[in-house]
């Protein structure tokens, strides 16, 4: 394999020159001002070492990548009873559609899908005010990032709840099903606020490196979940991080991945790397365009799959 920062830099190089880079968010209007020829990325391997390039320390929002970190505190404060709240299965539909919760009876068919990280985030209410849950978020991912520079966005949190109309329809349905502990809107408050999280490229890298290595903090070396509870947030980000275009990003990328409408995507790979990239243009099932190119480039050029030794 070629140096890695070489190949990082390449790759970036490469991204800066596509002309066809995707269509931003324009249904949230602080994503619908964000220039589409932005691209950083960011990867930190098992030995500790960053290697950047591109718009890697620009920050940005990162909208369902934060789901991860969401879902990843949920089951520590309730553990597996989780599960009976939420699937493990792909969708199928998009990441907004209300058609299977009907049939479902209000259980999502992941925590991935808006539907599935809004009852993650009426976990994480937990009994106090969704202030305090959106406070215990943000604390929890400062301290995997090391960074105490990560913020959230209100000026994103308020145009997601000004627009959010579908998503408190789907809090209101799961709520009529009983999926629902807390008041919808507290529920949608903390969703909002999680979405609004804004990190950079290499921010985002080092706050998935737990991932990568068994759920153990690299930084402090205290464990952050349990190795298997790692492995099955990583088999979830395989099968479901990228909504309807889950089994096509497996299939030319071949590592877990989790995207969001901002243009960003945490990547793991499993006792080697955490990797970010961010390009703003999405594709037709609303993942960053560049950004799964980026990584399916990055796949080719250093060999790194779950499904090779």
């Amino acid at each position: 394999m070629d140096d890695l920062g070489d190949i990082v830099g390449s790759i970036a190089a490469q991204m800066s020159a596509e002309a066809d880079r995707g269509r931003v968010a324009d249904y949230i209007p602080a994503l619908a001002r964000v220039s589409p020829d932005h691209f950083g990325i960011a990867v930190v391997t098992a030995d500790g070492t960053l290697h950047a390039a591109g718009d890697a320390q620009l920050p940005f929002s990162v909208q369902s990548v934060s789901k991860v970190f969401a879902l990843t505190l949920a089951l520590d404060r309730v553990g597996d009873d989780l599960w009976k709240r939420v699937g493990r299965e792909p969708s199928g539909s998009a990441f907004n559609s209300i058609v299977q919760l009907e049939s479902e009876r209000g259980i999502p068919r992941n925590p991935f899908i808006n539907a599935g990280a809004i009852v993650v985030s009426d976990a994480l209410l937990a009994g106090q005010h969704a202030r305090e849950a959106i406070g215990d978020l943000l604390r929890f991912v400062r301290f995997l990032a090391d960074d105490d520079g990560v913020t959230i966005d209100s000026e994103v949190a308020h145009s997601e709840a000004g627009t959010g109309f579908r998503n408190f329809a789907l809090a209101n349905y799961m709520k009529a099903f009983g999926n629902l502990d807390n008041a919808v809107e507290e529920a949608c408050k903390v969703y909002f606020h999680q979405c609004a999280l804004t990190m950079s490229c290499c921010q985002l890298a080092m706050a998935g490196r737990f991932l990568m290595a068994d759920g153990v903090h690299p930084g402090t070396g205290r464990p952050v979940i349990t190795p298997e509870r790692a492995r099955r947030i990583n088999a979830l980000m395989l099968t479901c991080g990228h909504y309807d275009g889950s089994g096509e990003f497996a299939f030319r990328v071949g590592i877990p991945g989790k995207s969001g409408v901002g243009g960003g995507i945490l990547a793991i790979v499993p006792g080697k790397a955490s990797i970010a990239v961010w390009s703003p243009g999405l594709n037709e099932r609303g993942n960053s365009k560049l950004g799964s190119l980026a990584l399916e480039k990055l796949a080719e050029r250093t060999g790194w799959s779950v499904f090779t030794a």
